[in-house]
């Protein structure tokens, strides 16, 4: 009987206290602790790290977790350059590297393994890590530093990588591997350790293709105009990177402007063209312009009717073709809120393949407004004029004006609107506009600075733009 009392007084007990309990608590499932964001630690290498009179072909790196190497191709960086590269795997905690290069006598060696250690659960990085032996008595200690810009716009591209050339002659570039090479960082800086003695040439390079040689003009490539002496030299130089003009005959900036969908019928029979209208709207400032799908061989101006809405023919207008056959420019005095038509008559003009349009168009459209527009004045309160500096003024990536700073103050009456970015050109051939480098002719680009604010230039509005100019143009090396 008591036993039968005791165990109704424990279930009552325990009914009450869930009843107290269940609104007040939850249950929560267990989180697993806070996420690892550690690095692996080496715990130890075999050969040890900076090791000398190095001899062997093998060397092991143990680690206090599972690591994966992730893109060894493109992350590891070994130097000075061999000619086959070492077999680097990983498995469990180790990660070992298998040299299947004849090692030189006295040589230091690196191995930067950039971004690619990692854990193989939560793929923390173990960033820049660099191992490093000598078949030497000692290890080399001699350091570079310096920077790379973009000569025309004067920003960054950490993309590229950075050169040491022990072998002067001019054509070494594009036929041989650089003894030492190093990436950039995001802001553009570079930094080579353990480095030889002796004489080098420095370079730049976007290298896409990973040969590490200047392969195509095309590419983005810079050069240092003198050799660097390792170990005597105390410089940290700038190097502008450009991408060569491979033809002069075409001209900068084409196909740049915005420009109305193309006219087109037949993709394989019919000539079509474009035009740089805006919505229907012909911007006061600029000729209308029409460009071609490809170049002509006639073009036949008496069928080019330009009227009012009323189809009465315009007076005091040209017509002109570019050099390329493709671009046909018409100038006019316009003026605000005026309506035009442009009719193209269908045979007016056949491309090389004896391609026409495919019928008559006509092309209605109005001139803006000046209160479309803005007012501008740009002042350069401490401009040196013997700097002879260019204003080049981007709208995104197209190049809407070009403006010698000959005093400083400048005044438009109407500037379109929308946000723009101001570069400083320093031009010292005086022709007003970007001119790109020459390695074969020893030619360094000319250099841009850009102002980092935007600009926005609102219509109806007296707009004021203030620009403190740098004291001097951008230096060759940087200042410590």
């Amino acid at each position: 009987m008591k036993r039968i009392f005791c165990l109704s007084v424990m279930l009552l007990v325990s009914y009450k206290i869930i009843i107290t309990t269940s609104g007040c608590a939850q249950m929560v499932p267990p989180t697993g602790g806070p996420r690892d964001s550690l690095p692996p630690v080496l715990l130890g290498a075999v050969p040890k790290d900076s090791t000398l009179n190095f001899t062997g072909k093998k060397i092991v790196l143990e680690f206090d977790e599972f690591i994966n190497l992730d893109k060894p191709d493109q992350e590891v960086i070994v130097s000075p350059v061999p000619k086959v590269m070492p077999l680097i795997e990983a498995k469990l905690r180790n990660i070992t590297i298998t040299i299947k290069d004849t090692l030189e006598e006295n040589t230091t060696y690196s191995i930067d393994f950039g971004r690619s250690l990692k854990d193989l659960n939560e793929g923390n990085p173990f960033k820049n890590f660099t191992y490093l032996f000598s078949t030497g008595s000692y290890i080399d200690s001699t350091s570079l530093g310096g920077k790379v810009v973009l000569a025309e716009t004067g920003k960054i591209d950490s993309t590229l990588i950075v050169m040491l050339h022990r072998n002067f002659e001019d054509s070494v570039v594009a036929k041989e591997k650089p003894r030492y090479y190093t990436r950039l960082d995001s802001a553009g800086l570079f930094h080579f350790s353990n480095i030889a003695p002796g004489k080098y040439n420095l370079f730049a390079l976007k290298d896409a293709g990973g040969q590490k040689m200047y392969m195509n003009g095309g590419d983005l490539f810079a050069f240092y105009d003198n050799m660097i002496a390792m170990g005597e030299d105390s410089i940290s130089p700038v190097l502008y990177a450009f991408t060569e003009k491979t033809d002069p005959t075409t001209g900068r900036g084409a196909g740049r402007s915005g420009a109305t969908p193309a006219k087109s019928t037949a993709k394989d029979k019919k000539l079509s063209y474009q035009t740089n209208l805006e919505t229907g709207q012909q911007d006061l400032l600029s000729d209308l312009v029409f460009r071609f799908s490809d170049s002509l061989v006639s073009f036949d101006d008496t069928k080019f009717l330009f009227t009012d809405t009323l189809f009465t023919p315009v007076d005091g207008y040209t017509v002109e073709a570019d050099t390329s056959g493709k671009v046909i420019t018409v100038k006019y005095p316009w003026k605000e809120e005026e309506y035009f038509k442009i009719i193209l008559e269908q045979d007016i003009a056949k491309d090389s393949a004896g391609h026409g349009l495919a019928k008559t168009d006509t092309i209605s459209f109005v001139t803006k407004k000046k209160s479309d527009y803005g007012s501008l004045r740009i002042r350069m309160p401490n401009l040196d004029t013997a700097q002879h500096i260019v204003l080049l003024i981007f709208k995104g990536d197209k190049l809407e004006r070009s403006l010698p700073a000959t005093g400083k103050d400048l005044r438009f009456d109407l500037f379109p609107p929308g946000e723009y970015e101001i570069r400083l050109l320093y031009d010292r051939n005086g022709n007003n506009e970007w001119d790109t480098g020459n390695y074969w002719e020893k030619r360094q680009p000319e250099k841009i600075v850009t102002i980092p604010k935007k600009n926005n230039i609102r219509a109806n509005w007296d707009n004021e733009i203030t620009i403190e100019l740098p004291e001097a143009e951008p230096p060759d090396v940087l200042s410590r």
